[in-house]
């Protein structure tokens, strides 16, 4: 029985992942394929959120606020 779920599991995650190629979302680098893009405002708040949960550094903080905000 814990095989079957196994693979039953291993089949969504697979669709799911093969969907999202698919669709370009995920893949659709460097293109705006009518999708907006984040304001200034979204990617500080962002830069603050990926500070405020330690995925960057305060300095690494600054530094991209920075370039965001010379943009």
């Amino acid at each position: 029985m814990k095989r079957n779920a196994w693979k039953l599991g291993a089949l969504a995650a697979t669709i799911a992942l093969i969907s999202g190629l698919l669709s370009g979302c995920a893949w659709s680098i460097g293109e705006n394929k009518g999708h907006t893009l984040p304001t200034k405002g979204q990617e500080l708040m962002d830069l603050k959120r990926a500070k405020d949960t330690g995925a960057i550094t305060d300095e690494e903080y600054q530094t991209q606020k920075q370039k965001i905000l010379e943009k």
